[in-house]
């Protein structure tokens, strides 16, 4: 019956961790849920949806209403009242235009909803590896403090033996300090970062953030495409759009007609009976507006002319500032990439020397400073090794975001 109970209780432990288990992957999807700047975007868009279902309408029509305070008198009868429906069309085309209009700046306003989450993706992906960075920093400096400790021990031995003086066993115990400092201060700096991640993701600063054990060079693609970039596809909607707008421009300067029907209600005649006697009357309307200022025709056009031209403009300088991020963000994976082979070889190469030291100092009780002075080169070249190995990812996540290569 205790084995029972045991092995269940087991289980809900193991379930309860497997529900509380986070990756970088389940992040990115709560801040994609939860980041309200991401929220703004896609509102703007649906903004943008509503505006695309109010163009594509006729003008409300016009209903009006008169009475004669003096009757017009008539041969059937004198007109009382007089009621009035009509309705303007525009040129043929312009409701279609118009809604043109209006889906390609929606279509552009989606793009940017694009962009906003693909930096969004970037931010948390920059904010997530500094930790991996912080806490492989506390590992590595724990790991060197155990080393000193027993440098210390060995120092310590020695000195009793005679081997050795007593300053080998105050330098140890001054670095032995320094690694403890360091290891509060990197300790300390879990917070802010815990504080700057949670923010994208619209959560409380409070929670803790759990980052992979370790993170290893994974190959990725040089090839420099932006085609896809959502804001290379926003200019080219809004270039669309423009277009479209420019033929509307023309269409606003030419003629829109009306049609109407008054209605005339007519009072009977009482002095005389004629044919037709009080007959309401009935008269059909076509109107027509006359665009005779065409200076302001004119300049709306050449306003969106040059607001195609200014388009292009900013395209053109967007493309170039891609290019020149991309290559840099590549130099910068290419750099990480020959930094982590260099520390590499030279941890190992620091690390037999330091082997080799010790034995000599277990015979002959000398160089006892250079055992030290190399196992600081040797915590150097870890620490290095954690820094570029962030800088790696950090680059990669900018890498996809030039490149709009989605999770």
């Amino acid at each position: 019956m205790k084995y029972n109970i045991f092995i269940i209780l087991l289980l809900i432990l193991c379930i309860f961790d497997t529900s509380n288990a986070q990756t970088l992957a389940d992040y990115l999807e709560v801040a994609s849920e939860k980041n309200p700047q991401l929220k703004a975007k896609y509102t703007d868009f649906e903004i943008a949806l509503q505006k695309v279902a109010q163009v594509n309408f006729l003008p409300d029509p016009n209903v009006s209403l008169g009475y004669f305070i003096s009757p017009v008198e008539t041969r059937v009868g004198a007109q009382q009242t007089r009621i009035g429906l009509s309705q303007m069309f525009p040129w043929f085309g312009t409701l279609k235009t118009a809604e043109n209009v209006s889906k390609l700046q929606a279509e552009a306003t989606y793009q940017e909803f694009l962009n906003t989450k693909n930096q969004l993706f970037m931010q948390v992906k920059t904010a997530y590896y500094p930790f991996y960075e912080v806490k492989r920093k506390i590992i590595l400096q724990k790991e060197n403090l155990a080393i000193l400790n027993s440098y210390k021990q060995l120092a310590t031995t020695g000195f009793k033996n005679s081997k050795n003086s007593m300053v080998d066993v105050i330098r140890v115990e001054i670095m032995i300090e320094n690694i403890q400092t360091d290891i509060k201060l990197l300790q300390d700096q879990i917070k802010p970062l815990e504080t700057q991640f949670n923010i994208l993701l619209n959560r409380p600063d409070s929670l803790s953030v759990l980052v992979a054990d370790s993170l290893f060079l994974i190959d990725y693609q040089e090839l420099r495409d932006f085609e896809n970039h959502p804001v290379l596809q926003s200019f080219d909607l809004k270039i669309q759009s423009a277009q479209q707008a420019e033929i509307l421009a023309q269409k606003q300067r030419m003629p829109k007609f009306g049609l109407g029907l008054d209605y005339v209600i007519v009072a009977k005649r009482n002095d005389m009976d004629v044919p037709d006697n009080g007959k309401d009357a009935f008269m059909p309307m076509l109107s027509m507006s006359l665009p005779i200022y065409r200076k302001k025709y004119d300049a709306a056009v050449k306003e969106i002319q040059l607001k195609q031209t200014a388009l292009n403009y900013y395209k053109e300088s967007f493309e170039n500032q891609l290019v020149a991020e991309f290559e840099q963000t590549l130099y910068n994976l290419k750099k990480s990439e020959e930094l982590l082979r260099l520390y590499d070889k030279q941890t190992q190469n620091t690390q037999q020397a330091i082997n080799l030291l010790m034995i000599a100092y277990a015979n002959l009780g000398k160089d006892f400073e250079d055992i030290l002075r190399m196992q600081q080169e040797l915590l150097k070249y870890q620490i290095a090794e954690a820094n570029a190995l962030t800088l790696f990812y950090i680059s990669l996540a900018k890498l996809d975001y030039l490149t709009s290569k989605t999770e």
